[in-house]
């Protein structure tokens, strides 16, 4: 399709006096109505000061419902929304900022301070969101001198370029990927083909919303079905696990580590699961442990696989056979073609291994003002390359093997990571592994293993490889095992192998065992 609807225009036609969105720390809540109007007069306002289709607005923010009041405004006008990082220091951020030439910063209470030195530094303006000090919107002074006149014809190019979310690339400047409209429509298709979504759904909002999760896993989704969302600052376990209990949410998506930090919760023990319809997690291959935790308490984790440059759903397991496929991400959902490329680039036909190639109207069509980048993302006949091997098996069931980059060559042998990390989390005292290739002049390379424990767990990292040797030949397992508090993460959860590296001292690791 060449032209979409208007989200907040159509769904405050629907259903207008339905709630979209509470904010969970003030109460704020909008109906779809509230937050049509206000996204009309934020893009009249943003008209208004000259800003025109095309142009960039950053925002550096918490959760909060004000900005899918700007997305949606952004959306109405043209204006391309730039979501940044307010984890990053000004000195990451301004490179993001200049680069994308934004026009205006949009900034809450808390990131403040960054966004005056950004303005100093990147010479833009400032203009508050999300809540003020008392509880209030912070952009209701300004909406309440903008018209509430409709803007456009309710008509939105799908294939345009709505908003951009940049990559966390491990060097140089990171990527931004072009998100539109008709990714969205797509995504919300697999979404609700993998888990069942239908209108009236109840959800969380809390993973960063300058992350694909954030916008599209599931809150987006939720609100194209005409659900309501609860908005968190951010993530908090008991929150969420209340909130649960209290039947006030029937679609959830997580990282690893949040399903993690929620069975640590103490209020795991009596919350009610029953009203939660689906439960899907990404960005790291679930532990079988967490799965089997969950499940006794009757409640199915499915896990699946996407990225931000598709949409991001892509891969999704459906219930009935998450039991007997653990492991596996599913299948490529009702709007994606996948498949799967060897290492002498033939097509793999059948069960088999080989780079995740995509294609389908939830990819996205590159990367902004970066023609090299998206002519390397993309093979000659226009399918993504994931830079992920995956295995298929007899009956189409996918499971991620490790990122291409991540393998690493032991005495002529490759290892992935992935299988290791694997085996080391079903150790009873290791709560999260992460092994790393290092430089060794005997093997090439060898795995350092870094390991979180379990709470009150107590390991001797000397005896662990006899212990893998139950499990993994031996070149597989790491000859360097550190336990440590915690591991560098991107604001999706997902661990940074690189950092892991660049820090990794060259002492001496040990003999073979």
């Amino acid at each position: 399709m060449e032209f979409l609807t208007d989200m907040a225009a159509k769904r405050a036609e629907l259903t207008p006096e339905r709630l979209a969105f509470t904010d969970h720390e003030s109460g704020l809540a909008y109906t779809f109505c509230e937050v049509n109007s206000r996204a009309s007069r934020l893009g009249n306002l943003l008209l208004g000061r000259g800003l025109k289709k095309g142009d960039r607005v950053g925002v550096l923010c918490r959760n909060h419902p004000d900005f899918f009041v700007l997305l949606f405004a952004a959306q109405k006008t043209g204006i391309l929304l730039i979501p940044l990082n307010w984890r990053q220091p000004v000195a990451e951020l301004k490179p993001i900022l200049a680069a994308s030439a934004a026009q205006l910063l949009f900034a809450d209470e808390e990131s403040a301070e960054t966004a005056a030195e950004l303005a100093r530094e990147c010479d833009v303006e400032v203009l508050p969101i999300g809540a003020a000090p008392n509880g209030d919107s912070a952009l209701g002074p300004l909406l309440a001198q903008s018209s509430p006149a409709a803007i456009g014809c309710g008509r939105i190019k799908a294939n345009a370029p709505w908003y951009l979310l940049f990559t966390s690339g491990t060097t140089g400047l990171p990527k931004a990927v072009i998100q539109t409209a008709g990714m969205a429509y797509a995504n919300m298709t697999n979404y609700c083909q993998a888990t069942g979504l239908s209108v009236g759904e109840k959800g969380v909002n809390f993973l960063p919303l300058f992350h694909t999760a954030g916008i599209n896993l599931p809150t987006l989704p939720i609100f194209l079905n005409g659900g309501a969302s609860t908005v968190l600052r951010s993530f908090d376990p008991d929150h969420v696990l209340d909130l649960i209990d209290a039947g006030d949410v029937t679609a959830f998506f997580g990282v690893p580590a949040i399903y993690q930090a929620m069975a640590l919760s103490s209020k795991i023990r009596k919350a009610d699961f029953s009203r939660v319809r689906s439960l899907g997690c990404g960005g790291a291959p679930v532990p079988k442990h967490l799965l089997t935790d969950f499940r006794k308490r009757g409640v199915t984790i499915c896990n699946g696989m996407g990225m931000t440059e598709t949409g991001p759903t892509v891969f999704l397991m459906d219930r009935d056979h998450a039991d007997r496929k653990i492991g596996s991400v599913g299948k490529a959902q009702i709007l994606t073609d996948v498949r799967l490329v060897d290492a002498d680039g033939e097509v793999v036909e059948g069960p088999g291994e080989g780079e995740v190639q995509f294609r389908g109207p939830n990819i996205t069509p590159g990367y902004m003002d970066n023609p090299d980048a998206t002519g390397a993302a993309f093979t000659e006949d226009g399918w993504l390359k994931s830079g992920d091997v995956a295995r298929r098996d007899e009956d189409g069931y996918y499971f991620i093997v490790d990122r291409i980059k991540d393998m690493y060559i032991s005495g002529g042998e490759n290892v992935y990571p992935a299988e290791v990390e694997k085996v080391l989390v079903s150790h009873p005292a290791i709560l999260e592994a992460v092994v790393i290739g290092v430089p060794d002049e005997k093997w090439g390379e060898v795995g350092a293993g870094y390991l979180i424990l379990r709470p009150g767990a107590k390991l001797d990292t000397a005896d662990l490889p006899a212990w893998c040797r139950r499990h993994l030949a031996p070149y597989k397992i790491p000859k360097r095992f550190e336990v440590v508090e915690d591991l560098p993460r991107t604001a999706a959860g997902k661990v940074r192998k690189n950092i892991l590296k660049d820090s990794f001292s060259s002492q001496p690791v040990a003999e073979d065992a």
